[in-house]
């Protein structure tokens, strides 16, 4: 199910006192008026301390210094080509060798994270660029490590480009059809719950290819009704509907068989790859080694309690056990998509001892350090130098809702690289010699220097001090970070934005904003805060229209430790709606809050839990508001919801406690959001959640979003959206 959507942004300081301030438009909001001017899209040049990254007017693909963040070359230019010409481009992918690069254009995207494109390949030294194909758009190009050759899938089958040979194409699987059989990119549930794009990959000196095969023949499907729309329009629905069908796994139905081959280049000859994997198990990732007779498979069981980490000859197919990774209860996907595979070492995240923290093995799978033993969690990972044995990592260390970089020593020795308190990330130079810093808190937006391995700070690049002073004008308020114990003893943190003048002797009505998922996290010292983006923009909107706005992180939420987190486990929603009934009930004991107008909202996650808290059986709440949720995980997919759930038929229980079943103890008004197109959590959830209350005589709201997606956006849908949200509370909880 991932994170709701958020729009990029900023907030800052003011008083709480009466100075006159502009006010916050909506209309300007939602198209990005507090957007944070970002760094972003870097990527690190191999062998030196330069990145690339596309200019601000995109016409550029341009290369930096990491040191000084000043431009050193221009690697491709839109206006100074020779042979083929285009008008704009939306990416590239550089060649190992760094010689070339895969220019993408005309990007359609498919779902979250995959899309189609037209590819040109472009040689940096003689500006020269060309089609990649000529036999239509191409997904999930990758390029040779000599970078002589790119594999691209299209409709579900693999090709193979050779430059050296004039660029002759050849077609390398026959057997991809839609729906039934895909080759070298996943499924819609392995794309979107395990992250990734990208099933196919080239082995150390380019002779073999290898790939993930999924055969979702026998999986159910599930069809999105489209219609015409406007911006865009589908013209073609016009007068009928079409509908677009998919195959989408339920928990506990049938999921795509996945399989493991190789293909040798030269002989043209295909394996099946010998990987230990059950019918109802994944395989979430493929990688290639510094070994060309081994590649990385990765596997899952369908409990996805146990990880192992395979290595494969590509062409005796034999496969070897490197790591065997159990974890209590369930093993991270995050984790995993942190692992780092080196030439001669693999760095493995694991809450196995009950914190986060990173075990490092050598090739042979063979323990050679744990990095982290305090308890606390390391949150990310940027990678482990083989020359010194340094590793470099991102940790909640100092508190569950701050972020510092950090590094390990070969002898032990932890040193903190960043000095500010609030949330700092790293992007390293493939040397590892500077890192490009990002640090902001949640009253402050982002700032961009740059630090040698030592931490030192040896350019600044972006402050965004004119968003901060725009924070000023239109009189944004500090987010104020507050901490209280529920009633069953467990201590939550949270974050309150206060109205507009505030006066501590009168009482307001209070907004909740919550997502409350397993693992994440709206209570952090960030400028990503806030429950639409850019700041905290539309939090400090509803402070403007006199509301009190309060985000807690309740039980099931990252930064403090896997019982914390994990402690959700098989009943997802039961505990995480108890902690937002305690923390109205904390709230209304405070002597500002007007205890008999409190309102909830939340998005995807966050609108299942607003529909729990809401029937949860203490009526706390007046109001609510739930965007895109599920309401029953019955009607949610396998991977996301068995990892937390098991299957319907191991844990019946757990899945009958919905919001679907607490329907007819649905307390306060409620407004239900949703887009007729979302692939992600079907508009059967609200239907079906929908006639319960209808069938349990309860009064609601209901507004649906013609052809939008789970983001619910595009032309003035995101804009009528906020203002449906916000006119619902000020008609329920300021009314008299």
């Amino acid at each position: 199910m991932k994170r709701i959507i958020m729009m990029c942004a900023t907030v800052i300081m003011a008083t709480t006192g009466s100075i006159a301030a502009d006010k916050i438009n909506l209309k300007n909001l939602t198209q990005g008026e507090f957007a944070a001017k970002r760094i972003s899209g870097i990527n690190p040049i191999s062998g030196t301390d330069q990145y690339a990254q596309i200019s601000q007017d995109r016409t550029q693909i341009v290369q930096y210094s990491f040191k000084t963040g000043k431009q050193t070359a221009v690697l491709f230019d839109i206006n100074n080509t020779q042979g083929e010409k285009i008008d704009a481009f939306d990416g590239y992918v550089m060649a190992p060798d760094g010689k070339r690069m895969l220019i993408r254009t005309k990007t359609q995207p498919v779902y979250r994270r995959s899309y189609k494109a037209v590819f040109y390949i472009y040689n940096i030294q003689s500006r020269k660029l060309e089609r990649l194909s000529e036999g239509g758009p191409q997904q999930a190009p990758v390029w040779s490590p000599d970078g002589n050759q790119v594999a691209f899938v299209r409709d579900n089958n693999i090709f193979l480009i050779k430059l050296l040979y004039d660029n002759s194409e050849s077609q390398v699987t026959k057997d991809g059809k839609f729906n039934e059989v895909i080759n070298g990119i996943p499924d819609w549930v392995n794309e979107e719950e395990f992250g990734f794009s990208h099933a196919l990959t080239f082995n150390a000196d380019g002779t073999m290819l290898c790939w993930i095969r999924y055969d979702e023949s026998k999986v159910k499907e599930y069809g999105l009704q489209l219609f015409k729309g406007m911006s865009p329009e589908q013209t073609e629905n016009e007068l009928y509907p079409s509908i677009y069908s998919y195959k989408y796994p339920k928990a506990g139905e049938n999921n795509s068989v996945v399989s493991a081959w190789s293909f040798d280049i030269k002989s043209r000859r295909m394996q099946k790859l010998d990987v230990p994997v059950g019918k109802e198990d994944y395989m979430p990732r493929i990688f290639p080694t510094d070994d060309a007779d081994k590649i990385m498979i990765y596997t899952l069981n369908r409990h996805q309690d146990e990880l192992n980490l395979y290595t494969v000859n590509p062409r005796s197919t034999v496969s070897q056990l490197l790591i065997k990774e159990k974890a209590p209860k369930y093993v991270k996907e995050e984790a995993m998509a942190a692992i780092r595979i080196g030439k001669n070492s693999v760095l493995l995240p694991s809450d196995r001892n009950g914190n986060m923290h990173l075990y490092l093995y050598d090739q042979n799978g063979q323990l050679i350090r744990q990095i982290g033993d305090g308890k606390y969690d390391i949150t990310g990972v940027y990678g482990y130098d083989e020359t010194s044995g340094d590793v470099y990592y991102q940790a909640a260390a100092l508190n569950p809702h701050d972020r510092q970089v950090y590094v390990s020593h070969k002898n032990g020795k932890i040193e903190r690289l960043t000095n500010k308190n609030g949330w700092n990330t790293a992007v390293f130079s493939d040397n590892y010699k500077y890192f490009l810093n990002t640090w902001s808190d949640r009253n402050t937006p982002f700032v961009y220097t740059t630090r040698d391995n030592k931490g030192k700070v040896v350019a600044t690049h972006l402050d965004n001090k004119e968003l901060l002073e725009k924070t000023r004008k239109y009189g944004w308020n500090p987010k104020e970070m507050f901490t209280f114990t529920t009633s069953e003893g467990v201590k939550l943190d949270g974050w309150m934005i206060k109205p507009t003048n505030f006066d501590a002797s009168k009482k307001y009505p209070v907004i909740m904003f919550q997502y409350s998922g397993p693992g994440n996290q709206q209570v952090v010292d960030s400028w990503n805060i806030g429950s639409m983006g850019q700041g905290g923009a539309f939090d400090q909107y509803l402070a403007q229209q006199g509301f009190i706005v309060v985000c807690v992180d309740g039980r099931g939420t990252g930064g403090r430790g896997a019982e914390f987190e994990k402690c959700t486990y098989l009943r997802l929603g039961a505990l995480e709606a108890k902690d937002q009934v305690e923390t109205a009930l904390y709230l209304g004991k405070l002597s500002y809050v007007d205890k008999d107008n409190i309102g909830i909202w939340g998005w995807s996650y966050g609108g299942f839990c607003t529909l729990m808290s809401m029937s949860e059986g203490r009526g706390v709440f007046k109001a609510g508001v739930a965007v895109a949720p599920p309401t029953s995980y019955r009607f949610y997919d396998t991977v996301y919801t068995e990892r937390y759930m098991r299957t319907p038929k191991e844990n019946p229980s757990g899945y009958d406690d919905n919001a679907m079943t607490r329907a007819d103890k649905l307390h306060g008004a409620l407004l239900l959001c949703h887009g007729v197109a979302d692939d992600n959590v079907h508009l059967q959830n609200t239907l079906e959640y929908a006639e319960a209350l209808v069938q349990a005589d309860k009064d609601f709201k209901q507004m649906l979003y013609t052809n939008r997606n789970h983001s619910i956006f595009g032309g003035n849908t995101r804009n009528h959206l906020l203002r449906q949200i916000s006119a619902w509370f000020i008609d329920h909880l300021m009314s008299k």
